[in-house]
């Protein structure tokens, strides 16, 4: 068992016994003398503390841009980190530097930076379209309030073109330092700040958590990073799980897509597309691009929030949900998890494990919808997201019905589901099921919806949901029944 958390910052080996479970990533920078990274919002939303975390992934080394604000340290273990003093220099300028100052892409400075970082993590990334579209997408957790974002969309894509530099060179290099710091052993360092344990397997995790059941458990601390910068929360006893093996296991098998407790959404991105319709986009509206290569699926569902916008998508797919608890195992429905507001089917000393999603029954016609105030990084006002499998002859044999935002919990409408199974999927049907929806839900007004609003909104979804499945009911005479999509 190691007692160190080590990882490479730039060129240099950095190995820390003493640190505390909440020292975030930018304090550390900024008192090491990294101060080109800035702090703006603290959390997680502007772009301005932006670094490239760089793991060894297979034979490959793999650069993600993060926020280093609500990364906390630890979370660096077995990583190598670079910030903007290590791309460039007065001298030398990276390719993305020497774009941004051709093109008029930075005034006042303080979010270029975090500009460059997310820029090099795309210039390096295994597909980088030029198109607009492409680089919008990649440079989404990033704000300018100055230059606009017009210049610094033609200096990405000048720097797409342009040769390799010093930077990227020695990437290759890179990975052999990376290799020399996966030594598969646990850490675990117990100080005066506090406990942190990093686990080398699930089993190790399990025999963690029942020693200390009060563990908090973090993988991407996309959530409690906001504890520790908006809250001042202090977290005396966390178990990192983001770079557990085990828990890193994204595999497609006849029973469906297993997605462990580490798989972020960026890695479950391609997986999730290929097996539900919708649910590929639904995670490009997920925060941003780095806070997608932090935040996990099975994190979504752990912390229990009633407006996470993974739940209910994959309640709808009929999701299942594997917790541990030692070395006991059980597997439940996605939906039986979330018992009340804050409160959830999880014993102490338990952990969720993975989460499996079944293939779509053949028939099944399945949709996912976002509605918030802004398309992108804004939270569900309502996230709804429906399957519906219709027989031959237009019969409704099974429908599930689930919405975020509507309630305490992530949930299915189970009156409006009891009126669509066994009738006809036609226009008396949905209406019948629009006036249940408003026995299954009562929902609040708060600052980002009405109840009013999410009432009507909730139905109207289900009708959009109806009118866009029509095309396939049209086909059911020459299909022989409804064909998912």
């Amino acid at each position: 068992m190691r007692q160190s958390v080590r990882f490479y910052l730039g060129e240099r080996l950095v190995s820390l016994d003493d640190v505390a479970p909440e020292q975030t990533l930018l304090d550390w920078l900024r008192h090491e003398g990294r101060t080109g990274t800035k702090e703006g919002c603290n959390e997680g939303d502007c772009g301005a503390c932006t670094v490239v975390v760089a793991r060894l992934r297979g034979d490959r080394v793999v650069l993600r841009a993060v926020n280093a604000c609500i990364q906390l340290l630890p979370m660096l273990d077995g990583a190598a980190l670079f910030t903007i003093e290590d791309v460039g220099s007065a001298g030398a300028l990276h390719p993305v530097q020497e774009a941004m100052v051709t093109f008029n892409g930075a005034q006042c400075g303080f979010c270029t930076p975090g500009f460059v970082m997310s820029m090099v993590a795309y210039r390096n990334a295994d597909e980088r379209p030029d198109d607009d579209a492409a680089i919008d997408s990649a440079l989404s957790g990033n704000l300018c309030r100055c230059t606009g974002y017009a210049p610094i969309v033609r200096a990405m894509k000048q720097a797409l073109a342009a040769p390799d530099s010093p930077f990227e060179t020695a990437l290759p290099a890179l990975g052999a330092k990376l290799e020399a710091l996966q030594d598969g052993e646990d850490v675990a360092i117990e100080t005066s700040h506090g406990a942190i344990f990093l686990p080398a397997s699930a089993a190790s995790l399990a025999r963690y958590l029942q020693e200390h059941p009060e563990t908090l458990i973090v993988a991407g601390a996309t959530d409690v990073g906001l504890w520790v910068t908006k809250a001042m929360r202090p977290l005396p006893r966390v178990a990192f799980i983001g770079q557990c093996p085990d828990l890193m296991r994204l595999e497609c098998d006849d029973e469906g897509l297993h997605i462990g407790a580490a798989v972020t959404y960026d890695a479950a991105r391609e997986a999730l597309a290929a097996l539900l319709p919708d649910f590929g986009a639904l995670v490009g509206r997920i925060g941003s691009t780095p806070i997608r290569n932090s935040a996990t699926l099975c994190g979504n569902i752990a912390n229990g929030s009633p407006i996470g916008d993974g739940p209910p998508a994959l309640i709808a797919a009929g999701a299942m949900l594997h917790l541990r608890r030692g070395a006991e195992k059980r597997v439940i429905p996605l939906e039986r998890y979330f018992l009340a507001y804050g409160k959830q089917d999880r014993q102490a000393g338990e952990f969720v494990e993975a989460v499996t999603i079944p293939p779509l029954a053949e028939g099944t016609f399945y949709r996912s919808y976002k509605i918030s105030k802004r398309f992108d990084q804004d939270i569900s006002a309502v996230l709804a997201a429906f399957a519906l499998r219709v027989d031959k002859e237009g019969i409704v044999q099974e429908a599930r019905l689930a919405f975020g935002g509507m309630a305490a919990t992530p949930c299915r409408a189970e009156r409006a589901e009891a009126v669509l199974i066994g009738a006809k999927w036609h226009e008396a049907t949905l209406e019948a099921a629009r006036l249940a929806l408003a026995e299954d839900f009562t929902p609040l007004n708060d600052m980002r919806a009405s109840a009013w609003y999410r009432q009507t909104v909730a139905a109207n979804l289900l009708t959009r949901f109806f009118e866009e499945s029509q095309g396939e009911t049209m086909r059911l005479a020459k299909a022989g029944g409804l064909a998912h999509v």
